[in-house]
């Protein structure tokens, strides 16, 4: 991907009509425009930040069907998301990984009921199923465990789900959607709504926020996925339009792996707010969480409050031999969910469905909302389904459920350096890092990450900062915050070479990075 040859796809043809213009560049925007663009469709997306910049970038990195929306009853939900799943695995397998879960089961009732419970789990998974649930005894629950409270514990439940780095799936989306005929661009802003002669929408009115150019984009349909924003968009095209979206707060810590021994990741089914638990190895560390609070306002850079990491910690220390203090977390993040307002809206978000809604405005504007990552692809589907209704486009069926994602690899290693880029990384090593041994250098030594990805990051992921690479190309910001601020130096200057910037752009963007980074220090 490179963004100055997308930008001459703006001004090349000042006459051009897009066939779809998508508005975001969070999971569903992108999957959007992976979808119309391997239909074959003329196919423009818009993201105001940096791909996966929100939401998109602060899930618990699972691909999942959902315990807890089974318990609560919402069984198409959890069909449809297991399909996805699968899909997901099957598409994208350099990314998305099979994990296994042990709920602890520490009173008689629970082993029995967890156990039905995830035997339904596997039976809607179908031909789809990662793997079979069973029950486990006391001793082969430590052993897969070592570090947890053993008093009480009675045995533990095994399920399997899946596993993925999001942010590092939303550039290989963008690549997809690039490689298909897409042109993406992140850090343009979606500034106004054009209409024809009568009323319907027929354009974008677009700011370059790097240069401050604006541009206009003609469009037969456009899609608004603007995550947590698109009540801002729904307003450009309806005075009247009513309220989409709630926004609910997912908080998550991140702790050295020592405060998960093993493997598996454990599933705390029922904490003091209703809500599920996860603690998952990620990248060697240990993501828990989430939290579930209304919020007001939508923000790109949320922040948890006290009382949701006191909660997490809390949870931890009755479940783990090692409790968690505020000085053992590493990174704290937050995220805001959108989850599509319901008809009656009576108790918590956290009862509220994580079903996707396609509303169409009278304009014309096509409004996605809702859904979770796991059916971002199917939320694409349905939502290109729309926009050929609405732009009177010809028709043409979908594909992406046997379309493989960028970086497409089968079997892969893990824990092998660079795998997360898959196929990318034979071509990374030849080129990238072939130019310069030193490149092959680490950027720090608390993080695996090497000088070769930055350039990489650059020249073919559109990254523009330094906090693209240090938050969302690599995750150093997620996994360890205070370090990824001594990183920043590092990914500055090799960033400025790369992008013909000078000194002064190199440490303003190391201030920018720090006082970002902060945020994500606990103390």
């Amino acid at each position: 991907m490179n963004r100055d040859r997308f930008l001459q796809n703006l001004t090349v043809d000042p006459n051009k009509i897009w066939d779809v213009i998508i508005i975001g560049g969070g999971a569903t925007g992108l999957g959007c425009a992976v979808d119309a663009a391997a239909r074959g469709y003329e196919t423009l997306l818009v993201e105001q930040a940096d791909f996966a910049k929100g939401t998109t970038s602060r899930s618990t990195k699972l691909i999942h069907g959902g315990v807890r929306y089974l318990a609560q009853g919402d069984l198409s939900l959890v069909f449809e998301a297991l399909h996805e799943r699968g899909l997901m695995m099957q598409n994208a397998p350099h990314l998305v990984r099979n994990q296994q879960f042990i709920i602890p089961v520490y009173e008689w009732w629970e082993g029995p009921f967890y156990n039905v419970g995830m035997k339904f789990y596997d039976i809607m998974s179908g031909k789809m199923g990662l793997g079979p649930s069973q029950k486990i005894s006391r001793e082969e629950t430590l052993a897969a465990i070592p570090n947890l409270d053993q008093k009480g514990l009675l045995g533990g439940v095994i399920y399997y789900d899946g596993q993925f780095d999001d942010a590092r799936l939303a550039v290989n989306l963008a690549q997809t959607a690039a490689d298909n005929g897409a042109t993406c661009l992140n850090y343009m802003r979606a500034d106004g709504l054009t209409r024809d002669a009568d009323g319907l929408l027929d354009g974008v009115n677009l700011l370059d926020m790097e240069s401050g150019k604006s541009f206009h984009a003609r469009g037969r349909a456009i899609i608004n996925a603007a995550g947590m924003f698109v009540g801002e968009i729904q307003g450009m095209a309806e005075k009247e339009a009513r309220r989409a979206v709630l926004l609910s707060r997912g908080v998550h810590i991140v702790l050295d792996h020592s405060f998960l021994q093993g493997e598996a990741a454990i599933m705390i089914p029922h904490t003091s707010d209703g809500r599920v638990l996860f603690a998952v190895p990620w990248h060697d560390k240990v993501i828990v969480g989430t939290t579930d609070t209304e919020v007001e306002e939508p923000l790109l850079e949320p922040r948890a409050s006290a009382e949701e990491i006191e909660f997490i910690l809390k949870t931890c220390e009755a479940y783990l031999d090692k409790d968690p203090r505020p000085a053992d977390i590493l990174s704290v993040f937050a995220g805001l969910r959108p989850l599509a307002v319901p008809e009656e809206k009576s108790g918590p978000t956290k009862d509220v469905t994580r079903k996707h809604q396609i509303i169409i405005s009278p304009s014309g504007l096509i409004t996605v909302t809702g859904g979770k990552w796991t059916i971002y692809r199917k939320m694409a589907e349905d939502a290109i389904d729309k926009a050929v209704q609405v732009g009177c486009l010809p028709e043409k069926e979908c594909v992406t459920k046997t379309l493989p994602v960028h970086g497409y690899l089968r079997n892969m290693d893990f824990d092998a350096p660079l795998s997360y880029y898959g196929s990318d990384r034979v071509v990374l090593e030849e080129t990238v890092m072939a130019e310069e041994p030193a490149l092959g250098e680490r950027i720090h030594p608390a993080f695996p990450y090497i000088r070769a990805e930055v350039v990489w990051a650059v020249r073919h992921e559109m990254a523009r900062t330094v906090e693209d690479f240090l938050a969302r190309r690599v995750r150093a910001l997620f996994l360890d915050a205070r370090s990824s601020i001594a990183a920043a130096p590092a990914v500055a200057e090799i960033m400025a070479a790369e992008l013909g910037r000078d000194a002064a752009w190199a440490r303003g963007q190391v201030e920018e990075y720090t006082e970002l980074a902060k945020g994500y220090i606990v103390g």
